[in-house]
């Protein structure tokens, strides 16, 4: 009977295309070297239908492969970019080993107690993984997998604990800033500091990059008002 989807984990990823026979060119996405023996039964990402391993052979970080079911170029070309599951098998797993999809989503926080968010993606560097974990204060953050960082890894209660010196965090995390009211007085000086800095004139050269030219409150549109606005206006008086 097929594997259903909710019973199946990523192993590869269909990089390309290899001669004229249905071989396929993969990125490994798993640690168990056995998904790909002959015999071995994978599925397209999205199909229930079986593809069988009929050859496979290294290929640096990669391996190529060709699937019985998959005889020539052409259909190989339908399989690029797609990911391959295998039929998940948790109690074969090694104590202290966890598939990554047990891992997206867990709370990650520190060891002092600071919540720094949920796992939102795996990625593999390397021998080792790093975590993509967001949703906290400090914003995105990458997390690698090793135990000088992640002081408790239990992702089945929950849960994983990392050190935030290990990680370079500050002891703070950022504040945002307070946003307070200005007067009409401190919008028209900062609208002609805008003008001056946002409005060069034509034959200066443009700033260094599309941030700088950007930057401060209002966007674009705006600030080309507020120039207008400034240059048309008479000088404020002094106080």
């Amino acid at each position: 009977m097929p594997s259903s989807a909710g019973d199946r984990l990523v192993v590869a990823l269909v990089r390309g295309v290899h001669g004229l026979r249905g071989g396929l060119r993969l990125e490994v996405l798993t640690d168990d070297p056995a998904r790909f023996e002959v015999g071995s039964r994978m599925y397209a990402e999205g199909s229930d239908k079986p593809l069988t391993v009929a050859w496979s052979q290294l290929d640096g970080p990669g391996i190529l492969l060709r699937f019985s079911e998959v005889p020539d170029r052409s259909t190989a070309e339908t399989l690029r970019d797609r990911y391959l599951e295998a039929a998940a098998a948790p109690e074969t797993l090694p104590d202290g080993s966890f598939y990554w999809h047990e891992v997206t989503g867990v709370e990650v926080s520190t060891t002092t107690g600071e919540p720094l968010g949920r796992v939102q993606d795996v990625f593999r560097v390397g021998e080792s993984e790093v975590f993509v974990v967001g949703g906290g204060q400090r914003g995105e953050l990458y997390v690698p997998a090793v135990s000088a960082v992640v002081r408790e890894f239990a992702p089945r209660d929950g849960r994983i604990v990392v050190d935030p010196e290990a990680l370079g965090l500050d002891e703070e995390p950022p504040k945002p800033k307070p946003k307070g009211r200005r007067t009409t007085r401190a919008l028209r000086a900062g609208a002609a500091d805008t003008a001056q800095v946002a409005a060069p004139p034509e034959s200066a050269e443009p700033p260094e990059s599309a941030d700088a030219a950007s930057s401060g409150e209002g966007g674009g549109a705006e600030t080309a008002e507020r120039a207008d606005a400034a240059e048309s206006s008479e000088p404020a008086e002094s106080s």
